[in-house]
């Protein structure tokens, strides 16, 4: 029973982590397990290779710098909507090890969800923090995700059933508040685009200014507007 929580954990909490941080979470569990701290199941003693633990490393330091850049940032999770996630689906079912067929999908799909939550969430969240001009709020924010992610990956393996119970009510809240959250972002769009859009009309003038033509067809000359 122990065993299957610590797997179940190891799988569900990585994938939570590498929708996060991808890169911090190979770089840590690599180190961990080459240093001895942790015993990685076989199937991802690959991690622990030093070619791998160099790459994580050297694209953690460079996503260090473009989480904390207003706008680089959001453009950053854009592209890696197509990374963490695929990355959190393989880990999730490497960490479970050999599996028959169906269960190896139902892990895909529990990994590959997982990140998504993560992933989705944190690029939400940037995106609204982005409307604010300053950028100290990126600072702050991308250091907090490094040391979630960080957290994260200590509690897989120190207190594996808590951060299964954790990633578990995570995912379910997620999809509560996905409706909801996705409303208020078209609202904040539409006014952002509102705001920046129509401040001025087609010829530079106010908006809402009308041109209209005399009844009966007739032409607009300068007496007829001077003397109207």
């Amino acid at each position: 029973m122990n065993d299957t929580i610590a797997a179940l954990g190891l799988a569900l909490g990585s994938a939570f982590t590498a929708g996060i941080n991808l890169y911090a979470t190979i770089a840590a569990l690599g180190l961990a397990a080459a240093t001895g701290a942790i015993q990685l199941p076989p199937e991802l003693q690959i991690l622990a290779h030093p070619a791998v633990i160099t790459v994580a490393i050297l694209l953690y330091v460079i996503e260090f710098f473009a989480d904390k850049t207003p706008y680089v940032d959001s453009a950053w999770d854009a592209v890696h909507t197509f990374i963490r996630v695929p990355a959190g689906a393989i880990l999730a079912a490497r960490a479970l090890g050999p599996l028959s067929p169906p269960l190896e999908l139902i892990a895909v799909l529990a990994g590959g969800g997982t990140a998504l939550a993560a992933h989705a969430t944190k690029a939400t969240t940037r995106l609204a923090i982005n409307t604010s001009p300053e950028p100290v709020s990126n600072w702050l924010a991308s250091f907090a995700e490094d040391v979630a992610a960080l957290i994260g990956i200590w509690m897989i393996f120190h207190h594996p059933l808590a951060m299964l119970c954790f990633v578990l009510a995570f995912v379910i809240a997620v999809a509560w508040m996905a409706p909801k959250v996705w409303r208020g972002l078209r609202a904040l769009f539409s006014r952002a685009r509102n705001r920046f859009g129509g401040q001025s009309g087609p010829t530079g003038g106010p908006t809402g200014v009308e041109s209209r033509a005399p009844e009966g067809g007739g032409e607009v000359t300068l007496g007829s507007v001077q003397g109207g």
